[in-house]
């Protein structure tokens, strides 16, 4: 029983509390003046007490994980509300290195260098061309800003830098706030500033979600908020800013129509479309002088997360592997594409090419990234009848999910379920019953326990 601070028996009453007031904290310490996208802080005793409510949230949900199916619902509720609340936040217009550079060609050139250095994780060499631009133009925020983004890719691509450029990151990010604040110091509607400061704090939020600091990323959600919707009044027409704009109008409406507990929480926003962000995407895509390659990111995430179109997902993929052949993110997310629409051929050959990049330790090829490709290729083999082959990659799959995890995680709990079957089609019954026992035992994720119960009862081939 949950004794400290919150006895058990009320633990419900103080769940839909919170949930009552992480919805309060949207309405009242943002604030949407009627008919206009004009945000404005309200400082309000109401407001710093959701506030505080939203604190006590983050700092008391990993003990509220309880047996009983509607709290362990709500708790889901509450964290997804968290999630979407500071997700969207960062979603909304950010600055890109467009027209507001004012640069000289070869400052401009070495900047649309380094990006491309990024996404082909050749992070040195990016950082070589940010320092010609920084040495170029010292008091202009975008070297500083696209330096920041290395250490960015890094820490989001590679398992083995997690938590080691954290500082670091932070430290870029405070420089470029400084740079822009100079600017700002000397003209408040300065768009160059204006622009480089909203982004990046919209990046560190960003980086907040991913350290899981709720509370810190939904403050600098909120801030860059206020900043771009200034932004965004100056700058129409720019197609680096459609990546923004596509980014916020799909979410704000693909959001809410996935969760739809979550509308009351996410309705201070101004309203989102789903058809216009994915067209703005697609413009930015192929218009954009610095953010195409990032719209084509999106436009993958959403076609393959949200819309669940396998094939159109799948064609951009292939065209960013082509463009950036060293990108082990782009890899990943073609190798499940063709996971998902039955290429098995190529998935088991792009799963290998995956797998021996991250035994080779490149960049950006990690024991995240090698777990994945190890189950895939096991999945390959069992498909084909290489039960013994099969088996020695998901027997390395689950101790790098040993290694990996605090908890059983869904891969070890697919891949066991895995085992069992091979186990059956080997007539190991034994061992088969053991493997499936061990699934009950864990969490239940997409139906592993049904399909556990169902091979105790009948052998898996049978």
């Amino acid at each position: 029983m949950y004794t400290n601070t919150l006895r058990g028996d009320n633990i419900f009453a103080h769940k839909y509390q919170l949930l009552q007031n992480v919805y309060q904290f949207a309405f009242t310490s943002l604030h949407v003046m009627p008919n206009t996208h004009v945000v404005l802080p309200l400082n309000t005793p109401r407001a710093h007490s959701s506030i505080a409510w939203f604190t006590r949230l983050s700092r008391y949900m990993p003990s509220y994980m309880l047996t009983n199916q509607t709290n362990q619902m709500l708790t889901r509720m509450l964290r997804d509300c968290m999630v979407m609340i500071v997700t969207l936040l960062m979603m909304l217009p950010v600055p890109s290195v467009a027209q507001w550079a004012l640069m000289r060609s070869d400052a401009d050139q070495a900047a649309r260098a380094g990006v491309r250095y990024i996404y082909n994780l050749e992070f040195d060499s990016a950082r070589a061309e940010f320092e010609k631009v920084i040495i170029a133009y010292p008091k202009h925020p975008v070297g500083y800003f696209l330096d920041a983004m290395v250490d960015w890719w890094q820490i989001v691509t590679d398992f083995r830098s997690k938590n080691t450029l954290d500082a670091r990151f932070l430290s870029k990010i405070d420089k470029v706030i400084a740079v822009s604040d100079a600017i700002l110091a000397e003209n408040s509607n300065d768009i160059v500033g204006l622009f480089f400061k909203g982004g990046i704090i919209g990046f560190r939020g960003r980086y907040y979600v991913l350290r899981d600091e709720w509370l810190k990323a939904a403050s600098d959600g909120k801030t860059a908020l206020d900043i771009v919707m200034k932004c965004a009044e100056i700058a129409p027409g720019n197609r680096d800013v459609l990546l923004g704009t596509g980014l916020y109008h799909y979410f704000a409406a693909a959001v809410p129509e996935r969760y739809p507990y979550l509308k009351p929480a996410l309705s201070f926003l101004p309203p989102g479309d789903k058809k216009v962000g994915i067209e703005e995407l697609r413009i930015a895509g192929k218009q954009a002088r610095y953010a195409n390659v990032e719209a084509k990111v999106v436009l993958l995430q959403i076609f393959y997360g949200f819309e669940r179109n396998y094939v159109e997902a799948m064609t951009i993929a292939e065209d960013l592997v082509k463009e950036f052949p060293k990108n082990s993110y782009f890899k990943s997310y073609l190798a499940r594409c063709y996971v998902q629409v039955g290429n098995y051929e190529k998935m088991e050959a792009l799963w290998r090419d995956i797998l021996l990049a991250c035994m080779d330790k490149k960049v950006g090829y990690d024991y995240v990234t090698a777990r994945e490709a190890m189950y895939y290729i096991g999945l390959a083999l069992k498909n084909r009848g290489q039960y013994e082959t099969a088996l020695q990659y998901f027997y390395k799959c689950d101790e790098f999910c040993r290694k990996l995890d605090s908890k059983p995680s869904g891969w070890m709990i697919m891949l066991n379920n895995h085992i069992g079957n091979i186990y059956d089609l080997q007539n190991k019954r034994d061992l088969a019953v053991k493997q499936y026992n061990k699934v009950l035992s864990w969490e239940d994720y997409y139906d592993s326990h049904k399909y556990a119960k169902q091979f105790l009862q009948r052998p898996y081939g049978k």
